[in-house]
């Protein structure tokens, strides 16, 4: 099926939260990983989002290019048609875009959508992420209504997070960050919904920060606090009505318990971001490959060594197998195996 369109996106969104699920946003950075997000989901009868970072986008342009919209067009661009093959809807989502790369990444990805729309296709991306979260909260809002604006003429749906996520993933750090940051607080949450919510008709995503760290740690390490997400809900809820309720994102997960992953779903959240633990999938069949087959990958004294082991197809047909299967536990982990609206 093609990627989702507008109205099929806000289906997705919209049935995850009635359902207290949430769609797995998995970050990729070439063919093959974005290969094995689609087959993880269609395996799992699952509906599910590309997203491509900053520096995920630099380097699938090529290490001598770092062009960062070149680099999601092309990932995009092969979604649109591989996305054709699988019977599940797929949106295509961009991460963590940040106030000073905005012109570089976020803005040229809108104007090829705009392109797009005069020529009468359908969108490249879904949706975009301004992670603002750096600046004091009214810049950071300020900015992130003027580009709400523009995405809602485009069908376009805006993430925004208030409030820092720790550690460091792809190159975006919140190391450093005073304690409070990494707790959005039910005032923040207000003014978000307030500012927002005054683009009529406009979607949105709201990463709200509940303890949650960047990168990988052991079960435990990471102290959450996801009754934050239930208490400035029900803040919101209170000041604007019911329909004023968030759609929630949850970043940085690695290492957080099912019982926490499951809380935050009654909570609102939609969609959860998953990188370090996809990663870690692709890469270990590539290591176990490389140690079990040293004399055929490596030409070792003066040998030929084995092109069936060194051939790259080979092992990077076990790294997107392996990867698929985590996406089907990160599916599994967030309730929504069976839940593809392409059945409905």
């Amino acid at each position: 099926m093609p990627v989702a369109n507008y109205e099929t996106y806000c289906k997705m969104l919209d049935r995850a939260q009635e359902n207290h699920f949430a769609y797995p946003a998995i970050n990729v950075t070439s063919l093959a990983t974005a290969n094995a997000v689609l087959k993880g989901l269609a395996e799992s009868r699952s509906d599910g989002i590309i997203q491509v970072s900053t520096g995920g986008a630099a380097f699938a342009s090529g290490t001598s290019v770092k062009d960062m919209a070149l680099g999601a067009i092309s990932i995009a661009e092969h979604v649109h048609r591989a996305a054709e093959r699988y019977d599940i809807y797929v949106a295509l989502h961009t991460d963590h875009c940040q106030a000073h790369v905005l012109d570089d990444f976020m803005i040229p990805l809108i104007e090829e959508t705009e392109k797009r729309r005069a020529a009468g296709q359908t969108n490249l991306f879904n949706s975009h992420m301004f992670d603002g979260s750096a600046l004091p909260l009214d810049e950071n809002l300020d900015i992130a209504v003027s580009l709400l604006e523009r995405c809602h003429r485009n069908q376009l749906i805006l993430e925004v997070e208030a409030g820092v996520v720790g550690g460091e993933e792809d190159g975006v750090s919140g190391e450093g960050a005073p304690a409070e940051k990494l707790y959005t607080t039910s005032e923040d949450m207000l003014e978000v919904a307030r500012r927002l919510n005054a683009v009529e008709g406009a979607r949105y995503l709201f990463a709200a920060t509940f303890g949650n760290v960047h990168g990988v740690y052991k079960p435990g390490h990471v102290k959450l606090e996801p009754t934050i997400l239930k208490n400035g809900q029900e803040a919101v809820e209170k000041a604007y009505g019911k329909d004023a309720r968030f759609y929630l994102v949850f970043h940085g997960g690695s290492g957080s318990s099912l019982e926490e992953i499951h809380e935050t779903l009654d909570y609102g959240v939609v969609k959860m971001n998953i990188d370090t633990d996809t990663q870690y999938a692709f890469t270990r069949p590539i290591a176990d490959h490389m140690l079990k087959n040293y004399d055929g990958v490596i030409k070792v004294d003066g040998e030929v060594g084995n092109k069936k082991t060194y051939d790259p197809r080979v092992y990077m047909k076990m790294a997107e197998g392996a990867m698929a299967a985590r996406v089907k536990q990160a599916v599994q982990d967030l309730r929504g195996t069976g839940t593809t609206l392409f059945d409905v």
